[in-house]
């Protein structure tokens, strides 16, 4: 249970999972169908929002003609019963979260949005999210970048080295208050902006964006050099 930091009333918290890629970089394998230790990926993040109370509802963006099959092997397989919709992804990862945005619950207040393909994040980023964008309006699970960084030029010669201090590398879950993270979205699309995370559309309002920290662990599933990295930290884990 997340209460309002203003008048302690009940929030209710959505969560939306964009799961539409096509897994180019998995050799055109649907990853959120790859099983990890017996069960999809997809499931075990699910489970986790499935577990934690503070989540009302969830909304599933799937790849279009995959909406019977992630209700089949997934929903109904692992019992995730707060998935209230289960809907076609567009042709970007942005596309499909406006999607989403668009069919949530109107009383909705924090929307929470968390990449298919974490399997690895805690009830702990979940809360700690959310109850930072009730105060600060967004707020995102990060970690401080641990190497040097340098900025280049399109010939690959160094520009600069970036002030490693100040860096943080982005993850998921995502939260943000409904009209803010609505609004976002609603101005990208007519200004026709592009970005990699929903933060970065909230920057673009002009609004500020409350980093949280995570954990080197939440690392997202893209290739099959992550899949060798998941199943070490599987092999460290008694949680998942």
């Amino acid at each position: 249970m997340v209460l309002s930091p203003n008048n302690n009333a009940m929030l209710l918290i959505s969560a939306i999972i964009p799961s539409a890629g096509f897994g180019t970089r998995m050799g055109n394998v649907k990853k959120p169908y790859i099983e990890l230790a017996g069960k999809p990926i997809l499931a075990h993040t699910l489970e986790k929002f499935q577990q934690c109370q503070s989540v009302n509802n969830i909304i599933i963006v799937t790849a279009k003609g995959d909406e019977q099959r992630c209700a089949n092997e997934i929903i109904e397989s692992f019992n995730i019963s707060k998935v209230i919709d289960i809907i076609a992804g567009g042709n970007t990862r942005q596309e499909s979260v406006f999607n989403a945005i668009q069919k949530l619950i109107p009383d909705t207040d924090i929307v929470v949005i968390h990449d298919a393909v974490r399997p690895f994040l805690t009830e702990k980023m979940i809360i700690e999210s959310i109850e930072n964008a009730s105060l600060y309006g967004s707020a995102i699970i990060a970690v401080p970048v641990k190497d040097t960084i340098k900025e280049a030029n399109e010939n690959k010669l160094v520009l600069k080295t970036l002030d490693r201090q100040k860096l943080w590398m982005i993850q998921t879950p995502q939260a943000f208050k409904y009209d803010i993270i609505k609004q976002a979205h609603i101005q990208a699309k007519n200004r026709n902006i592009q970005a990699t995370d929903d933060a970065s559309l909230v920057e673009f309002i002009g609004l500020d964006v409350k980093l949280v920290m995570g954990s080197y662990d939440n690392i997202k599933i893209t290739t099959p050099d992550d899949l060798v990295v998941a199943k070490t930290i599987l092999g460290t884990k008694t949680n998942i």
